[in-house]
Protein backbone atom coordinates (compact mmCIF):
# COMPACT_ATOMS: atom_id res chain seq x y z
CA UNK A 1 0.00 0.00 0.00
CA UNK A 2 0.98 3.75 -0.66
CA UNK A 3 0.52 6.69 1.20
CA UNK A 4 -0.36 10.01 0.17
CA UNK A 5 -0.90 13.17 2.04
CA UNK A 6 -3.04 16.21 0.16
CA UNK A 7 -2.01 19.16 0.87
CA UNK A 8 -3.81 22.50 0.08
CA UNK A 9 -0.96 24.72 -0.88
CA UNK A 10 -3.30 27.75 -0.98
CA UNK A 11 -5.20 27.33 2.48
CA UNK A 12 -2.12 25.67 4.20
CA UNK A 13 -3.97 22.67 5.15
CA UNK A 14 -3.73 18.64 5.13
CA UNK A 15 -6.98 17.87 2.86
CA UNK A 16 -6.78 14.33 3.85
CA UNK A 17 -4.35 11.17 3.00
CA UNK A 18 -4.41 8.95 -0.13
CA UNK A 19 -4.12 5.06 0.22
CA UNK A 20 -3.24 3.13 -3.14
CA UNK A 21 -3.75 -0.33 -2.65
CA UNK A 22 -1.65 -1.72 -5.76
CA UNK A 23 -2.33 -5.55 -5.79
CA UNK A 24 -5.92 -4.23 -6.78
CA UNK A 25 -5.37 -0.90 -8.24
CA UNK A 26 -7.55 0.60 -5.46
CA UNK A 27 -7.54 4.05 -4.42
CA UNK A 28 -9.24 5.19 -1.16
CA UNK A 29 -8.97 8.89 0.23
CA UNK A 30 -9.51 9.71 4.18
CA UNK A 31 -10.48 13.16 4.43
CA UNK A 32 -9.62 15.46 7.67
CA UNK A 33 -12.65 15.43 9.51
CA UNK A 34 -12.22 19.34 10.19
CA UNK A 35 -13.20 20.05 6.86
CA UNK A 36 -16.47 21.57 5.67
CA UNK A 37 -17.90 22.45 2.33
CA UNK A 38 -15.81 25.60 2.15
CA UNK A 39 -12.39 23.94 2.35
CA UNK A 40 -13.41 20.48 1.21
CA UNK A 41 -12.74 19.56 -2.78
CA UNK A 42 -15.33 20.33 -4.39
CA UNK A 43 -15.70 16.55 -5.63
CA UNK A 44 -16.05 16.19 -2.10
CA UNK A 45 -18.59 18.34 -0.63
CA UNK A 46 -21.25 16.52 -0.42
CA UNK A 47 -19.96 13.75 1.09
CA UNK A 48 -18.34 16.77 3.97
CA UNK A 49 -21.99 17.79 3.94
CA UNK A 50 -23.37 14.77 5.54
CA UNK A 51 -19.97 14.20 7.50
CA UNK A 52 -18.54 11.32 5.91
CA UNK A 53 -14.91 11.52 5.57
CA UNK A 54 -14.22 8.16 4.04
CA UNK A 55 -14.64 8.35 0.19
CA UNK A 56 -15.55 5.54 -2.22
CA UNK A 57 -13.68 3.65 -4.33
CA UNK A 58 -14.99 4.76 -7.58
CA UNK A 59 -14.88 8.34 -6.34
CA UNK A 60 -11.34 8.18 -5.05
CA UNK A 61 -10.08 7.09 -8.09
CA UNK A 62 -12.31 9.77 -10.24
CA UNK A 63 -10.14 12.13 -7.96
CA UNK A 64 -6.92 10.56 -9.07
CA UNK A 65 -8.22 10.42 -13.03
CA UNK A 66 -8.97 14.50 -13.13
CA UNK A 67 -5.19 15.07 -12.21
CA UNK A 68 -3.36 12.75 -14.74
CA UNK A 69 -3.15 12.78 -18.73
CA UNK A 70 -6.01 10.79 -19.98
CA UNK A 71 -4.73 7.56 -21.11
CA UNK A 72 -6.82 8.96 -24.84
CA UNK A 73 -4.76 11.73 -25.29
CA UNK A 74 -3.31 12.15 -29.37
CA UNK A 75 -0.01 12.45 -28.42
CA UNK A 76 0.28 9.90 -25.77
CA UNK A 77 3.17 7.65 -26.87
CA UNK A 78 5.05 10.96 -27.22
CA UNK A 79 4.61 11.13 -23.21
CA UNK A 80 5.08 7.85 -21.95
CA UNK A 81 8.72 7.48 -24.22
CA UNK A 82 9.37 10.82 -22.84
CA UNK A 83 9.31 9.57 -19.55
CA UNK A 84 10.51 5.80 -19.87
CA UNK A 85 7.62 4.48 -19.42
CA UNK A 86 6.26 1.05 -21.36
CA UNK A 87 2.77 1.30 -20.78
CA UNK A 88 0.01 3.91 -19.38
CA UNK A 89 -0.10 3.97 -15.45
CA UNK A 90 -1.78 6.75 -13.81
CA UNK A 91 -0.46 6.73 -10.62
CA UNK A 92 3.37 7.13 -12.40
CA UNK A 93 1.94 10.04 -13.99
CA UNK A 94 0.08 10.79 -10.23
CA UNK A 95 3.62 10.91 -8.67
CA UNK A 96 5.57 12.35 -11.32
CA UNK A 97 2.76 15.68 -11.44
CA UNK A 98 2.89 15.37 -7.33
CA UNK A 99 -1.01 15.25 -7.93
CA UNK A 100 -0.54 19.04 -8.85
CA UNK A 101 -3.17 19.98 -11.64
CA UNK A 102 -5.00 24.02 -13.09
CA UNK A 103 -8.11 23.30 -11.06
CA UNK A 104 -6.66 23.93 -7.54
CA UNK A 105 -3.87 24.71 -5.41
CA UNK A 106 -3.24 21.33 -4.03
CA UNK A 107 -0.34 18.40 -4.37
CA UNK A 108 0.41 15.37 -2.88
CA UNK A 109 3.58 14.03 -0.82
CA UNK A 110 4.41 10.49 0.38
CA UNK A 111 3.78 9.58 3.73
CA UNK A 112 5.93 6.57 5.45
CA UNK A 113 3.45 5.96 7.64
CA UNK A 114 -0.51 6.05 8.53
CA UNK A 115 -1.59 9.25 9.86
CA UNK A 116 -2.69 8.62 13.43
CA UNK A 117 -6.70 9.54 12.67
CA UNK A 118 -6.52 6.95 9.36
CA UNK A 119 -5.39 4.39 11.96
CA UNK A 120 -7.85 5.11 14.36
CA UNK A 121 -10.85 5.01 11.32
CA UNK A 122 -9.37 1.69 10.21
CA UNK A 123 -10.34 0.36 12.87
CA UNK A 124 -13.33 -0.34 11.56
CA UNK A 125 -13.15 -1.60 8.72
CA UNK A 126 -13.71 -4.78 8.07
CA UNK A 127 -12.13 -8.12 8.50
CA UNK A 128 -14.72 -10.61 7.46
CA UNK A 129 -18.18 -11.48 6.74
CA UNK A 130 -20.68 -14.30 6.78
CA UNK A 131 -23.58 -14.08 4.27
CA UNK A 132 -26.46 -15.10 6.44
CA UNK A 133 -29.91 -16.31 5.35
CA UNK A 134 -32.31 -13.97 4.92
CA UNK A 135 -30.24 -11.21 3.09
CA UNK A 136 -28.05 -10.55 6.26
CA UNK A 137 -24.35 -10.38 7.28
CA UNK A 138 -22.48 -10.99 9.97
CA UNK A 139 -19.85 -8.54 10.02
CA UNK A 140 -16.62 -8.45 11.83
CA UNK A 141 -14.74 -5.44 12.48
CA UNK A 142 -11.15 -4.99 13.13
CA UNK A 143 -11.77 -3.45 16.32
CA UNK A 144 -13.06 -7.10 17.36
CA UNK A 145 -16.54 -5.32 17.04
CA UNK A 146 -19.21 -8.12 15.85
CA UNK A 147 -22.74 -7.04 14.10
CA UNK A 148 -25.55 -8.69 12.14
CA UNK A 149 -26.70 -6.35 9.39
CA UNK A 150 -30.39 -6.63 7.63
CA UNK A 151 -29.48 -5.26 4.38
CA UNK A 152 -33.13 -4.33 3.96
CA UNK A 153 -32.61 -1.23 6.23
CA UNK A 154 -30.09 0.46 3.80
CA UNK A 155 -32.51 1.36 1.07
CA UNK A 156 -30.62 4.03 0.17
CA UNK A 157 -28.08 1.68 -1.44
CA UNK A 158 -28.20 1.84 -5.37
CA UNK A 159 -28.84 -1.19 -6.95
CA UNK A 160 -30.39 -2.48 -3.31
CA UNK A 161 -33.69 -4.16 -4.78
CA UNK A 162 -31.32 -6.14 -7.41
CA UNK A 163 -29.48 -7.40 -4.88
CA UNK A 164 -32.02 -8.55 -2.30
CA UNK A 165 -33.80 -10.76 -5.28
CA UNK A 166 -30.57 -11.78 -6.91
CA UNK A 167 -29.37 -14.88 -4.98
CA UNK A 168 -26.28 -15.51 -6.76
CA UNK A 169 -25.62 -11.87 -6.99
CA UNK A 170 -25.66 -11.90 -3.24
CA UNK A 171 -23.32 -15.19 -2.98
CA UNK A 172 -20.76 -13.34 -4.56
CA UNK A 173 -20.95 -10.97 -1.47
CA UNK A 174 -16.75 -10.64 -0.15
CA UNK A 175 -14.66 -8.21 2.04
CA UNK A 176 -13.55 -5.30 -0.67
CA UNK A 177 -9.92 -3.94 -0.55
CA UNK A 178 -8.57 -3.19 3.07
CA UNK A 179 -11.63 -3.84 4.21
CA UNK A 180 -13.64 -0.84 3.00
CA UNK A 181 -16.24 -2.30 2.06
CA UNK A 182 -18.45 -5.32 1.13
CA UNK A 183 -18.34 -5.42 -2.52
CA UNK A 184 -21.27 -7.82 -4.78
CA UNK A 185 -20.43 -8.94 -7.93
CA UNK A 186 -17.35 -5.94 -7.68
CA UNK A 187 -19.73 -3.47 -8.63
CA UNK A 188 -22.57 -2.71 -5.29
CA UNK A 189 -20.06 -1.59 -2.87
CA UNK A 190 -21.86 -0.96 0.90
CA UNK A 191 -19.14 0.77 3.00
CA UNK A 192 -17.89 -0.43 6.19
CA UNK A 193 -18.60 2.60 8.74
CA UNK A 194 -22.18 2.12 7.53
CA UNK A 195 -22.45 -1.69 7.99
CA UNK A 196 -20.80 -0.84 11.64
CA UNK A 197 -23.30 2.16 11.97
CA UNK A 198 -26.27 0.48 11.35
CA UNK A 199 -25.97 -3.28 12.74
CA UNK A 200 -26.65 -5.25 15.78
CA UNK A 201 -24.42 -5.81 18.12
CA UNK A 202 -23.41 -9.71 18.93
CA UNK A 203 -21.99 -11.17 22.06
CA UNK A 204 -19.28 -12.80 19.67
CA UNK A 205 -15.98 -12.43 18.73
CA UNK A 206 -14.00 -13.44 15.87
CA UNK A 207 -12.10 -16.00 18.37
CA UNK A 208 -14.85 -17.37 19.36
CA UNK A 209 -16.04 -17.97 15.35
CA UNK A 210 -12.14 -19.46 14.62
CA UNK A 211 -12.54 -21.80 17.93
CA UNK A 212 -16.15 -22.97 16.61
CA UNK A 213 -14.54 -23.88 13.12
CA UNK A 214 -11.61 -25.74 14.57
CA UNK A 215 -12.96 -27.61 16.96
CA UNK A 216 -16.79 -28.32 14.81
CA UNK A 217 -15.56 -28.44 11.61
CA UNK A 218 -14.52 -31.68 9.69
CA UNK A 219 -13.14 -32.75 6.67
CA UNK A 220 -14.24 -36.22 5.47
CA UNK A 221 -11.45 -37.92 6.85
CA UNK A 222 -11.77 -36.86 10.09
CA UNK A 223 -15.72 -37.78 9.86
CA UNK A 224 -14.80 -40.93 8.96
CA UNK A 225 -12.30 -41.22 11.75
CA UNK A 226 -15.52 -40.34 14.06
CA UNK A 227 -17.64 -42.88 12.36
CA UNK A 228 -15.02 -45.06 12.29
CA UNK A 229 -15.79 -46.02 8.30
CA UNK A 230 -14.73 -45.72 5.01
CA UNK A 231 -14.90 -42.59 2.57
CA UNK A 232 -17.48 -44.56 0.51
CA UNK A 233 -19.51 -45.40 3.90
CA UNK A 234 -19.48 -40.86 4.32
CA UNK A 235 -21.14 -40.59 1.02
CA UNK A 236 -23.43 -43.12 1.26
CA UNK A 237 -24.86 -41.48 4.50
CA UNK A 238 -24.91 -37.85 2.33
CA UNK A 239 -26.95 -39.35 -0.56
CA UNK A 240 -29.11 -40.61 1.80
CA UNK A 241 -29.38 -37.18 4.03
CA UNK A 242 -27.77 -38.72 7.21
CA UNK A 243 -25.49 -35.59 7.09
CA UNK A 244 -25.00 -33.14 5.50
CA UNK A 245 -22.29 -31.18 3.91
CA UNK A 246 -20.86 -27.83 5.21
CA UNK A 247 -18.70 -27.69 1.76
CA UNK A 248 -18.66 -29.86 -1.05
CA UNK A 249 -14.84 -30.86 -2.79
CA UNK A 250 -12.76 -29.72 -0.33
CA UNK A 251 -9.49 -30.81 -0.81
CA UNK A 252 -6.55 -30.05 1.60
CA UNK A 253 -6.90 -27.28 4.46
CA UNK A 254 -9.78 -25.45 5.50
CA UNK A 255 -9.19 -21.27 5.35
CA UNK A 256 -11.28 -18.00 6.25
CA UNK A 257 -12.16 -15.80 3.01
CA UNK A 258 -11.48 -12.97 4.82
CA UNK A 259 -8.03 -14.35 5.52
CA UNK A 260 -7.32 -15.04 2.22
CA UNK A 261 -8.43 -11.98 0.55
CA UNK A 262 -6.60 -9.52 2.45
CA UNK A 263 -3.30 -10.81 0.43
CA UNK A 264 -4.73 -9.69 -2.49
CA UNK A 265 -4.82 -6.05 -0.81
Amino acid sequence: MKIFEIIDEENKISVGVLLYYEKEGTYIIELQDYLDEWNAPLLFTGYVKKQIYTIPRDISKLWVMERVIPSGRQNIGDILNCHKLKEYDELKFLEISKGRCCQDEMYIRTLDELPEYVARRKRRNLIDIVLLGGNRLLCFFANGTVKKVDLAKLAHIDDLGKLLCNEDLYNSGKVGTGGYFVTFNDSIDIPAWELYQVGANIDLTLDDFMAFSRRNILDTTDAGKILECSRQNISYMVKQNQLTPVREDVKGNLYLKGDVLKNKW
